[in-house]
């Protein structure tokens, strides 16, 4: 079978004519500092208006690219020549590093912008910087570039998360967030990614907790601790809760089993806190026994930020696939147990939510991962706000 040659946009240029490369003007695009997918558009755009002509001069795509972009974007620069040095960084102590538009990126999304957000702030820093050729640039110099870039492409709540984040970290307290909500709504993988775009190194599970706690107490001396938070009522022998009502004796039975767990479990998490505010270390502690009842954090906010939320996952469809997902992942979980016990699983977030409504809490519904760990950053944001205060117009953060 003999190879059909397509034809193709050809583009005349002072060296003969050359195929249409989309993506060769997108790069060109996002060098000058048009977003990716604002390029991508574009790029697809133009080749699709171009193509019945077959061959096309670079004045045209140039006038093209005028008249979709240069209402919004700045194109008089040239695009940056590849190989060129990115500036180093300057730090306070005079030491520095090459800048970095991927370790910047990171950074962004710990001011609650999208993954796609950040690194399209980062492009466009990264153009700005090596077409003004610095060889240097100081760190707070830097930030403030992020800053009218952020505001200028997200307007001026997204502008001002950044300059909240960026006074969070420098002040000398620690950041705890708490992560509650039942048994399969997400959390810890929330936890894990809320942790990566915070940059906080520690992230812990009160499974942990219980476990390191099960070591130390029999099942004799602490039956609650001994078994799973939607079945510990069946190992326990506790008083009735006033806290609970009795709207059957199974629901009955599970949350008051589950609040005699979390007040346990409670005591550890206090410890855990207490020896991060001696490190001065932000962690993130999540899991189901973080109970706001149970869980007086009055002590710790004067000596560290600290943002209490709830994850749940509202649709019981949604929350029976997870418990299938968890099962096809890690063989040991055992789905078939958390499915018999749904209807008790369901109870616990029922009340945990409840108690989140009553103490003010807010609550973060897990349909669409992203969303949800946009959603918590936020949150921690707007907290983060309250403690370390606006930072006025013009200020280094």
């Amino acid at each position: 079978m003999g190879f059909v040659a397509e034809e193709t946009l050809s583009v005349v240029t002072a060296e003969g004519p050359r195929p249409f490369m989309r993506g060769i003007l997108v790069q060109s695009l996002v060098s000058r500092g048009v977003p990716f997918d604002v390029a991508f558009a574009t790029a697809t755009q133009i080749r699709d208006r171009l193509e019945p002509e077959k061959q096309v001069g670079t004045a045209e795509i140039a006038r093209l690219i005028d008249a979709l972009l240069s209402d919004r974007y700045d194109l008089e620069r040239p695009p940056v020549q590849f190989g060129v040095e990115p500036p180093r960084v300057r730090e306070t102590d005079r030491s520095s590093s090459p800048f970095s538009k991927g370790i910047l990126a990171v950074s962004l999304q710990g001011a609650g912008l999208e993954v796609s957000e950040a690194y399209d702030v980062a492009r466009e820093l990264e153009a700005h910087l090596l077409q003004e050729g610095r060889k240097e640039i100081d760190r707070n110099v830097l930030r403030d570039l992020a800053f009218e870039t952020i505001e200028r492409a997200h307007g001026s709540a997204a502008g001002e998360r950044y300059r909240v984040w960026r006074r969070a970290l420098a002040d000398a307290r620690p950041i705890f967030i708490l992560l509650g909500g039942s048994t399969g709504v997400g959390k810890t993988s929330i936890a894990v990614e809320v942790a990566r775009r915070l940059e906080i190194s520690r992230v812990i599970g009160t499974d942990s907790i219980r476990q390191i706690m099960r070591l130390m107490f029999s099942s004799d001396l602490m039956p609650e601790i001994h078994g799973s938070t939607f079945d510990t009522y069946r190992r326990s022998q506790f008083e009735p809760d006033p806290l609970v009502g009795r709207p059957s004796p199974g629901r009955y039975d599970a949350i008051a089993g589950f609040r005699e767990q979390a007040q346990k479990i409670a005591v550890g998490v206090r410890a855990l806190l207490e020896r991060g505010l001696e490190e001065n270390t932000s962690m993130i502690v999540e899991g189901v026994n973080l109970l706001p009842s149970q869980l007086d954090l009055r002590d710790f906010e004067d000596r560290a930020h600290v943002t209490f939320l709830v994850i749940a996952t509202v649709d019981a469809d949604t929350l029976t696939q997870r418990f299938a997902t968890r099962a096809a992942k890690a063989r040991g979980r055992q789905s078939e147990r958390y499915l018999q016990s749904l209807d008790q699983i369901r109870a616990i977030q029922s009340h945990i939510l409840s108690e989140a409504d009553h103490h003010g809490l807010q609550i973060i519904d897990n349909k669409q991962f992203d969303d949800a760990v946009c959603s918590v950053i936020r949150s921690v944001i707007a907290k983060l706000k309250e403690s370390v205060g606006s930072p006025g117009e013009g200020a280094r953060s």
